[in-house]
């Protein structure tokens, strides 16, 4: 039975990097026929796959027209297998705050970088395009986030991301979260200069990072 359940999860992963939606609803399925863990297949089936996609993308092997054919073979997978998760398992997740901050309306770096958490099975609360920094503030308590990630793709509004992390010090909540920041003006430079915990030059190094604020933390 292990291993069947292995090679259900390791034809799961390879669904994903082969853009293979049909197999990976297949796959599934039998999943859940065959009274497989659902959360264990989510864990090493569809995230394996998809970080898998974004070391793929890191190395610019896939772009982003295949970034996002995986994803949608992904969130079809996990439409399947989630109604199966427990409530204890959902409560295992750690919670993301992510949008662009005010000004900037170009979202598809942001969306990228939704898709790899979620793989990484974060639970990602989406704020949108031109969110005020103190918007980030908010959501982040009301949810107890453990992340607030920021993007955006214009100079112009590159300062607003350090007024997140000012209003988070005058409150005395800086403490509480960690800050990430990317787009195409951002550098670790700037990161640093901020305050922000981290940079990441695209969604892999995005998640990548993500988890290991939360290795750190444990």
């Amino acid at each position: 039975m292990r291993v069947q359940k292995e090679e259900l999860f390791r034809g799961l992963s390879d669904a994903i990097v082969a853009m293979d939606e049909e197999k990976t609803v297949e796959l599934s399925k039998a999943i859940i026929a065959g009274n497989i863990d659902a959360y264990e297949a989510i864990e090493k089936g569809l995230s394996e796959g998809m970080e898998r996609v974004g070391r793929l993308f890191e190395e610019e092997e896939y772009f982003v027209p295949e970034l996002l054919i995986c994803s949608d073979a992904m969130y079809a997978g996990l439409e399947i297998l989630r109604p199966h998760i427990t409530a204890a398992e959902t409560d295992k997740k750690h919670r993301v705050v992510i949008g662009v901050i005010q000004g900037d309306t170009h979202d598809i770096g942001k969306n990228l970088v939704k898709i790899m958490l979620e793989a990484s099975r974060f639970e990602v609360f989406d704020l949108g395009r031109d969110v005020p920094p103190a918007r980030f503030v908010e959501k982040a308590k009301e949810l107890g986030a453990d992340l607030i990630a920021i993007s955006t793709l214009m100079t112009t509004t590159m300062e607003d991301m350090g007024t997140v992390i000012k209003l988070l010090k005058e409150d005395g909540s800086r403490g509480r979260f960690k800050v990430m920041v990317g787009g195409g003006p951002i550098s670790k430079r700037f990161a640093d200069r901020i305050g922000a915990d981290g940079y990441a030059v695209n969604a892999g190094a995005a998640a990548s990072m993500a988890q290991t604020f939360l290795k750190a933390e444990r």
